[in-house]
């Protein structure tokens, strides 16, 4: 039989293990990035340029310049998560909350990607894409250093509320929000704005560090989807603007989209 003293030692040393286990576990979740990426798959993309994003960011996730990147951060981990979006009432996680610390991680986040199958809907809501991933930042169970959410569209918001009230409520918060913008068409159709990479920068994009990569050309993809990675990861400073040269000079209207949809009757 126990004595007092072993017995209260024993219930002590019990208490201890109950307090530090959960703190192991919350250590195990700390990472240099939390990072979601936002995918459009709305209906003004082609199945083949829909299939060149997808499969640009695969190869990113298979690359050794994303691993060496993961590896030189201070914990050397991040945590990804990715997400299809288009309208307003339609956001889906594809690949849900991965840390990535290993290579193998990585890889195996990129297979679980190329085996999922691209959905595709009506409508962009860009702030319904940042209000989503605001919630998967808050509810994703891990302790990031910085946060990013990446936001890859080839139109401007015109479904959902206001896409800037979307964009400050995330940087009210600390978010970073970088840009994808999709330029590989003519802006001719009755939903289309020009110089999208302008709106991208006045309207979408803001935070420590915020920068956009356009992309013109389809060859363009892979190239630039890595680069976008491999920077957000780094969070490597440079001394010229990270926004990159816009097409035309001016401030974009941020309520382009809802204008042509207002127009259009729908």
């Amino acid at each position: 039989m126990l004595s007092p003293w072993r017995g209260l030692a024993f219930l002590l040393l019990t208490a201890g293990l109950m307090v530090l286990e959960p703190w192991s576990a919350h250590a195990e979740a700390e990472v240099d990035l939390a990072l979601v990426l936002a995918v459009d798959v709305s209906l003004s993309m082609e199945p083949d340029e829909q299939d060149l994003q997808r499969q640009g960011f695969v190869e990113a996730f298979r690359s050794s310049e994303v691993h060496e990147a993961i590896g030189k951060g201070m914990l050397g981990r991040i945590a990804v998560v990715y997400v299809e979006w288009a309208g307003a009432g339609y956001q889906q996680v594809v690949v849900p909350w991965t840390v990535i610390e290993q290579p193998g991680d990585s890889r195996a986040f990129a297979a679980r990607l190329a085996a999922s199958s691209i959905q595709r809907f009506g409508y962009t809501s860009i702030s319904g894409a940042i209000d989503f991933s605001l919630w998967k930042l808050r509810t994703s169970g891990v302790q990031a250093v910085r946060q990013v959410i990446d936001i890859s569209g080839d139109g401007a918001n015109n479904q959902g509320r206001i896409v800037t009230a979307a964009r400050d409520e995330a940087l009210a918060q600390g978010i970073t929000i970088n840009g994808l913008p999709l330029m590989l068409k003519r802006p001719d159709g009755l939903w289309d704005i020009d110089n999208l990479d302008l709106y991208f920068r006045d309207c979408v994009i803001g935070g420590p560090g915020a920068f956009m990569i356009p992309v013109r050309e389809k060859a363009q993809f892979a190239e630039a989807i890595r680069t976008k990675v491999v920077r957000e990861i780094a969070d490597r400073p440079r001394i010229r603007s990270l926004v990159q040269p816009t097409q035309a000079e001016g401030r974009a209207n941020c309520l382009a989209g809802e204008l042509r949809r207002q127009r259009s009757g729908n």
